[in-house]
């Protein structure tokens, strides 16, 4: 039944509906995929441009007030901490950026002079080694030191400073202020912000290999990635800036865009899974999948009404010759009442009644090849092993009968089972046909070449004098002719054989010891090294020229 037009028809249409509907996302699905990246990906590079202009403006506004608050600091309160504390604290109340306080540092680096708020034990503390308390020293403008964990306070911190100058230009004091990166009033939006379900914002130094801050609070001041986990965040740490698809640090396939802090040298990410990303592509795939089941579904149903009406002339048409056959009907042209495909049939059956004669010919000429196939190898033209043995038991009788003499080489190919490995079967057979081509060269009419299968052949020697003497010289010819390098489509291979003679100088042996002799000589020319030849004798001993 699953073998009838009805059924076969049915599958192709189902076939080329499934095959549209491949070809169809195939092409559309990455094609959707690659609209909706764009446009996320230009949504975060926006939203990732909008935080970094913030984090920039937070940056630009705190170096503001320490150059305003330096300039205005009287240096007459440096010897003065009370009322230097006093000072502090108008300004800090006035305008509060930095949320952990501002506070002077003699130019020696010990202690504070004053701060506001006070935070205990900060004024025990050492600052000479600071970075960005030696940079100050130096500088005409604020600094800022590298995002670090506070010793005072044990939080993430970000200080800036900038020197105090008496009239002289000499510098007198530095003044700093200390932000708290993980509080309110400084990396909000990037701290708050969401992209997505899971998606978030990281703040990247490349200079010092840190994640300055996150969305996701665990990873604020831990290292970047090593070189080689995450490609488009080393790209990004070189100096790359625009959008790209990843996989982070824990096997997420992400859609990043990077977008530099001008005064900073920082750069913010946008990150989101691209699982949420294509999640409303996935969702109409599966809807479309759904919907194409129950297309398929219903085109069954009306394949399985239709077909049998379509095809009964067809039925009819089949079982008026299957009578024929079977001798109920007589052997006569069927009517044509349809010109279509039945019709066409019909009378492509009414010509074959017409050409029955042509047939036979060609039948008896399909025999022939049949009987040739039947005594010959399919791949080499060669005799097979049922023509081998037949012409082994006439040399056999032959030689009994007039006291003549013949051998038989036993030819295995050596190392050719890689070739088909590695190559593949076609070129594997295009050389077993090269090989049968040069053990045919220089045979005699009355030798006979044979391929048992695979790679092991058989060259027959008959009516010969010196039976080992012409053996050998045959058995050199051969292994100079197979070691010359086959050409298989512009390809070189270089191959070498065994061969195993046995020869037959007496009577008393039957075929199959003989075929065994001559195997197992050849086996002794494989551990002999290969590329040689041996011939049998009681002793197995390899006989080399």
């Amino acid at each position: 039944m699953f073998q009838s037009i009805k059924f076969r028809l049915i599958g192709l249409g189902i076939l080329i509906i499934v095959a549209g509907i491949g070809l169809r996302l195939f092409f559309a699905l990455p094609f959707a995929q690659g609209l909706l990246r764009d446009e996320v990906a230009a949504q975060q590079f926006s939203m990732a441009s909008y935080v970094a202009r913030d984090i920039d403006h937070s940056i630009q506004a705190r170096r503001a007030l320490l150059t305003e608050l330096s300039s205005a600091l009287p240096p007459a309160l440096l010897s003065q901490p009370q009322q230097l504390t006093a000072w502090l604290r108008e300004r800090q109340r006035i305008n509060p950026l930095f949320n952990s306080g501002l506070l002077v540092v003699p130019p020696d680096g010990k202690g504070v002079l004053a701060q506001y708020p006070t935070v205990p034990g900060r004024e025990e503390l050492l600052f000479s080694a600071s970075d960005w308390f030696r940079a100050a020293l130096h500088a005409d403008t604020p600094v800022m030191g590298r995002p670090k964990r506070g010793r005072a306070i044990h939080e993430p911190i970000l200080v800036m400073a900038v020197p105090v100058r008496n009239a002289a230009r000499q510098v007198v004091a530095v003044l700093a202020g200390v932000v708290v990166l993980n509080t309110p009033g400084f990396l909000d939006r990037l701290q708050e912000t969401k992209l997505g379900v899971s998606g978030g914002f990281l703040l990247v130094s490349p200079a010092d290999k840190l994640f300055v801050g996150a969305s996701d609070p665990a990873m604020v001041l831990t290292p970047t990635p090593p070189p080689g986990v995450n490609l488009l965040h080393d790209r990004a740490m070189a100096g790359y800036r625009g959008t790209g698809i990843t996989v982070n640090a824990k096997g997420v396939e992400e859609l990043s865009a990077m977008v530099t802090v001008p005064s900073t040298g920082w750069f913010v990410v946008a990150r989101i899974p691209t699982a949420e990303v294509f999640h409303p592509i996935n969702a109409m795939l599966g809807f479309y999948l759904r919907n194409t089941l129950v297309i398929l579904a219903g085109m069954i149903i009306l394949m399985l009404l239709l077909l049998p009406r379509t095809l009964r002339p067809l039925t009819d048409a089949a079982h008026a010759m299957r009578d024929m056959a079977d001798g109920k009907r007589a052997l006569a042209p069927l009517p044509v009442q349809r010109r279509d495909e039945v019709g066409s049939l019909v009378l492509g059956f009414n010509y074959l009644v017409e050409r029955l004669r042509d047939k036979e010919a060609a039948l008896k000429a399909s025999e022939a090849r049949m009987a040739f196939m039947a005594h010959h190898d399919t791949l080499t033209g060669l005799c097979n092993r049922a023509m081998l043995e037949d012409r082994l038991q006439q040399a056999m009788a032959r030689a009994q009968r007039d006291s003549s003499h013949f051998a038989l080489l036993f030819c295995d190919l050596d190392n050719f089972k890689p070739i088909n490995d590695v190559f593949g079967h076609e070129a594997g057979d295009a050389i077993l046909r090269q090989v049968a081509a040069r053990l045919l060269d220089e045979r005699r009419s009355t030798d006979t070449v044979a391929r048992l299968g695979g790679d092991e052949f058989v060259i027959l020697l008959t009516d010969l004098g010196d039976a080992r003497a012409a053996s050998v010289g045959v058995a050199g010819q051969l292994l100079a002719a197979i070691g010359i390098p086959f050409n298989v489509g512009g390809r070189l291979f270089e191959l070498s054989a065994s061969i195993g003679i046995a020869l037959y100088t007496q009577a008393g042996i039957s075929t199959s010891q003989l075929m065994s002799q001559a195997d197992i000589a050849m086996y002794q020319a494989k551990r002999a090294g290969k590329n040689e030849f041996c011939v049998f004798d009681e002793t197995l001993e390899p006989f080399r020229v």
